[in-house]
C-alpha cells in the first residue's frame, strides 16, 4: 500500500515518514509492519499494515486538495447567526472538534479551523477552543508546507490570510 521514506498523515499526530518494513513473527504467524517516524517530533511506532485503514493513516494530500482547502477557508463556516452559534455548548463543539480531529481528513480540519477563526474575530477564546485551534492549525500547516514545498510558518501565514478574506475579495487581493 506504502512505499519505504513514504511520507503520510496519523490522524492526531501529523505526518510521518515511513523508515522501514518489519515482518515479524509472533506465535507462529508473521505480520508486517510500517515503522514510522513523525516529522515535528521524536517518535517512531510500528503500525501493523492490516491495520492501516482501520487507524486512518492515508497518503498526504495533493496540490488541488491543498488548494480546494484553502479556498474553503475563505467560504462562512456555517449559515448560522453568532446568537445560535454560542448557544451551542463548548461541550457538544468540542465532542465534534474531537471527533473531526481523529479523521485526520483535511476537510474536517479546515472546518474546524474557519469555525474557531470566526470565533476568534467576535470574542476571545476560551483556553479549549485556543488548544484545539492550535492542534488544528499544526495539522494544517504542516501537511500544506510539505506539499508545498515551503515552510510550516509560511503555511501558517497562509492559512491566517485565507481565513481573513472572503472568496469574493480572494482573487483580488492575494498573488
Amino acid at each position: 500500500m506504502f512505499t519505504l521514506k513514504q511520507k503520510v498523515v496519523y490522524p492526531g499526530h501529523g505526518v510521518a515518514e515511513i523508515n522501514n518494513i518489519i515482518e515479524k513473527k509472533i506465535n507462529n504467524s508473521t505480520a508486517v509492519y510500517y515503522e514510522l517516524t513523525f516529522l515535528s517530533k521524536k517518535a517512531t511506532i510500528l503500525i501493523p499494515v492490516a491495520n492501516i485503514n482501520m487507524v486512518g493513516i492515508r497518503p498526504l494530500s495533493n496540490t488541488n486538495t491543498v488548494n480546494e482547502i484553502l479556498l474553503s477557508i475563505t467560504r462562512p463556516a456555517k449559515r448560522i447567526t453568532m446568537k445560535e452559534f454560542l448557544a451551542t455548548t463548548w461541550n457538544r463543539r468540542n465532542k465534534s472538534y474531537q471527533l473531526k480531529l481523529a479523521t485526520g481528513d483535511l476537510v474536517a480540519l479546515s472546518d474546524i479551523y474557519k469555525d474557531l477563526r470566526f470565533l476568534s474575530q467576535t470574542k476571545e477564546l476560551s483556553f479549549g477552543e485556543k488548544t484545539i485551534l492550535q492542534q488544528v492549525e499544526f495539522f494544517l500547516s504542516e501537511e500544506i508546507a510539505l506539499v508545498q514545498s515551503i515552510g510550516e510558518e509560511d503555511a501558517k501565514k497562509i492559512l491566517f490570510d485565507y481565513s481573513t478574506y472572503t472568496a469574493d475579495t480572494l482573487n483580488q487581493t492575494l498573488p
